[in-house]
């Protein structure tokens, strides 16, 4: 049976190369390349990082039910094909799908048993300045950012898991973690000695374990936006 990962993060939180690290160590995990109406930045191809699609080609394929969801944002669409669904569903494979909180509400109210995660950065200073490390934005662009990280991260506690990613290594261990103790617990195999370690690293990330160390997170993004903040 295949179980469905939503993964969310705010722009600029690594989201991308945790992604690609940890589909090169899990075997039987597919991955949804979403469909967009924005222009490829640097070096991104289609068909790798997005399907770029005109704004016409888009709609049509909203029209024809094509999309299990789909948003606008920044002015240009986003969306989920449902063929990555069926193709994983045949494989028998576990699907990945990497999208906003907008997209990920609508996948958790038509697929209510897909497990959601979300990335967080360790702090507003550490996005801003991976943000401007990029060199892909520019300035009005990057503050439009960090105020739509700010609304993203209050949707936080939708999420099932919430993965800190502070140092990479750690991160890539801990969402292989999540990914890995799902499918234990949905087996129901008696886990080994190493399974059961796996499980216990996947529920320190669990909503409920780990809303005590966010807190300092989430005060750096609110002090930002209060009054007299940066």
């Amino acid at each position: 049976m295949t179980t469905i990962f939503i993964i969310s993060a705010p722009s600029g939180s690594g989201k991308s190369t945790l992604v690609n690290e940890v589909r090169q160590i899990v075997p039987g995990l597919d991955f949804s390349i979403s469909y967009t109406t924005r222009k490829p930045r640097g070096s991104e191809q289609n068909g790798r990082e997005y399907f770029f699609l005109s704004r016409g080609e888009f709609e049509a394929m909203i029209r024809q039910d094509e999309f299990l969801e789909h948003a606008e944002v920044f002015g240009n669409y986003y969306g989920t094909a449902r063929r990555f669904l069926h193709e994983a569903e045949q494989k028998a494979s576990d699907l990945l799908l990497d999208i906003d909180v907008q997209g990920a509400a609508q996948i958790k109210q038509k697929l209510p048993q897909a497990e959601s995660i979300f990335i967080l950065p360790p702090n507003r200073s550490e996005l801003e300045k991976r943000l401007r490390n990029r060199s892909l934005d520019s300035e009005e662009v990057i503050q439009r950012r960090l105020i739509t990280a700010s609304r993203e991260i209050e949707n936080y506690d939708k999420y099932d898991y919430i993965l800190v990613n502070d140092r990479l290594e750690d991160s890539v261990m801990a969402l292989r973690a999540i990914l890995l103790a799902e499918r234990l617990q949905r087996s129901g195999v008696q886990p080994s000695a190493a399974e059961t370690d796996t499980i216990a690293l996947a529920e320190c990330c669990r909503l409920r374990n780990i809303r005590e160390r966010l807190q300092p997170i989430l005060a750096s993004f609110t002090a930002a936006v209060a009054p007299g903040g940066g």
